[in-house]
């Protein structure tokens, strides 16, 4: 029985640590980016991973009880909170940025194409389609 107890300190303190370096990428990440959505990015990422690693290295070290079950609840719901919020905070910068061909080059031909289909669509007496 002792082994298994080795066995779950070593499984669960590698997860932690990897956990735990995780959020240092992610810190070094958040401040060395310097566009807000690279920013975001690194941060959602590291979020979502760091703290999975960790919850799960926390849920070894726990056992089979009810708090793994609130631990892993926990997971999941990051799981799938942290890429909604990150995809909306995006899309408000994305919206809101009136300076996104400073920071990507791709921006400012989609807005050349949206003007092109504009002006496409328009019917001849000026109205659109």
């Amino acid at each position: 029985m002792e082994v298994v107890e080795w066995i779950r300190l070593i499984v669960g303190g590698a997860l932690v640590l990897c956990g735990l370096s995780i959020f240092l990428i992610e810190i070094y990440g958040v401040f060395h980016f310097d566009y807000v959505l690279n920013r975001m990015h690194a941060a959602a990422m590291g979020d979502t991973l760091g703290i999975s690693f960790s919850l799960v290295g926390l849920m070894i070290f726990s056992g089979w009880n009810f708090t793994t079950l609130k631990m892993a609840l926990i997971v999941i719901f990051l799981w799938l909170a942290s890429p909604v919020s990150s995809h909306l905070l995006a899309k408000v910068e994305f919206t809101t940025n009136e300076n996104l061909e400073r920071h990507c080059k791709i921006y400012a031909r989609l807005e050349e194409l949206e003007e092109e289909s504009d002006l496409a669509g328009e019917d001849t007496e000026g109205e659109k389609v």
